[in-house]
């Protein structure tokens, strides 16, 4: 792993490069897909999980049936089903505290408000393949439930058995939702913006897919909601002499292993740690099974150690980089956590790696990517809520004030909106 002593400023560029890929050809197959969804509906479906799952939906049912799920939940253990259970009541635990209540303020013969509405329907997208992950089912979904929205459909691939995978229904059946069907890809995200004659159109998409299904959730942005265009995943690391080399590097690998693309940073004031870590990551990597080419690539490609002097220094190549996960590897963690501005998730100390909150803490591991923390969050309750204004005056409150109103409207030049109030009091 590479350690960089002076100018880290083309690692920096290298990093806001990868989400600047050109994918004109994928944009290309993207449109064609939504816009054949979008006019033919089931029809297009059919014929796009035949051509890309090889599996023929017209002879079985696109729903997931009552029984499918049943079978699904029985094939987990008593143990896993525990885990899965302990992880869903975390993550309900923490996103329950950040729902919101709406207020009313109270004026006399006036009041203003602010109501706080769940969406009716939201649509989750669930990865197939390898990137089928019961921990996102688990993320996307039960922030929407505390939110209170009304109907949760879940859209995920099939196998070419034509079943679904074991774990994502055992999942969704744990948590509640049996609305699910088998159709993935950027199919399934227009479904799930359009409607078809079987899929109901909703009102926000969210949840983890490929390049195909992040380009239709951005191209459907508009028509429905969606969470964000995630990008490569990534790390970055904050650690000072206490740090244990081989936590360091297990952690910089747990995102490497993600993509080709992903990112792993390490900004460190000790040169033996950089060295010991460094040496760890290449001895780690060689013990990978089924991701050792993800993270060989991504350790070659998008990741390096930082050397910096003080670690203030560090924190403030941070805030620039805007980590997706960020870890103070620090002795005293908290007293350097006011100082981090830009990251999707903080992970304080030792003993709390990255895994933690994709799996079990509790916070939502849907994060921003590629430097978008600087403006966005972390998927939670507000994503699936919608503010509304309520304003309310009597007569005499109104008249109070209308001229000023009046002449506010004039000032902009919009006479209809003058005539709006005034019309009320002409008489008088």
């Amino acid at each position: 792993m590479k350690i960089i002593n002076s100018n880290t400023k083309k690692l920096l560029d290298d990093l806001m490069n990868r989400s600047q890929l050109d994918c004109t050809k994928e944009q290309q197959a993207v449109e064609k897909i939504l816009a054949k969804v979008r006019a033919e509906g089931d029809s297009a479906l059919r014929e796009y999980t035949k051509k890309f799952d090889k599996v023929d939906l017209a002879k079985s049912s696109m729903l997931v049936t009552k029984e499918e799920i049943d079978v699904a939940y029985n094939m987990l253990d008593d143990k896993l089903i525990s885990i899965i259970k302990k992880a869903a009541e975390n993550i309900r635990a923490f996103h329950s505290m950040q729902k919101r209540e709406g207020f009313k303020i109270n004026l006399g013969d006036s009041y203003l408000g602010q109501r706080i509405i769940p969406m009716e329907r939201a649509g989750v997208y669930v990865p197939g393949g390898r990137a089928a992950y019961p921990s996102s089912v688990l993320m996307n979904v039960i922030p929407a439930q505390i939110a209170g929205v009304k109907e949760i459909i879940m859209c995920t691939p099939p196998l070419e058995d034509g079943s679904v995978y074991y774990m994502t229904l055992a999942t969704a059946k744990i948590i509640g939702i049996d609305t699910i069907y088998k159709v993935g890809g950027a199919q399934a995200i227009g479904a799930m913006a359009y409607g078809t004659q079987t899929i109901a159109r909703v009102n926000k998409i969210v949840g983890p897919g490929n390049i195909y299904v992040a380009l239709a959730k951005k191209q459907v942005y508009g028509y429905v909601g969606i969470d964000m265009v995630a990008g490569p995943s990534e790390v970055l690391i904050i650690a000072d002499e206490s740090a244990n080399p081989k936590y360091v590097a297990a952690d910089l690998l747990s995102q490497a292993e993600h993509d080709p693309m992903a990112a792993a940073i390490l900004i460190t004031t000790s040169n033996k740690l950089a060295e010991q870590v460094s040496i760890e990551v290449d001895r780690q990597i060689e013990n990978l099974q089924g991701t050792k080419s993800n993270a060989e690539a991504a350790i070659k490609n998008n990741s390096g150690i930082i050397l910096v002097e003080p670690i203030e220094q560090g924190i403030e190549i941070a805030n620039q980089i805007a980590p997706e996960h960020l870890e103070l590897a620090v002795d005293a963690p908290e007293q350097y956590l006011h100082r981090i501005i830009n990251a999707g998730s903080v992970f304080m100390g030792h003993y709390s790696p990255d895994p933690l909150g994709d799996y079990f803490a509790g916070p939502n591991h849907v994060l921003p990517t590629s430097a978008t923390s600087k403006f966005s969050s972390p998927l939670g309750v507000d994503d699936f809520t919608k503010r509304s204004s309520v304003i309310y005056y009597s007569k005499e409150k109104l008249k109070s004030v209308y001229k000023d109103i009046e002449s506010f409207a004039k000032l902009e030049g919009l006479d209809a909106h003058a005539n709006s109030v005034a019309i009320r009091f002409k008489k008088e």
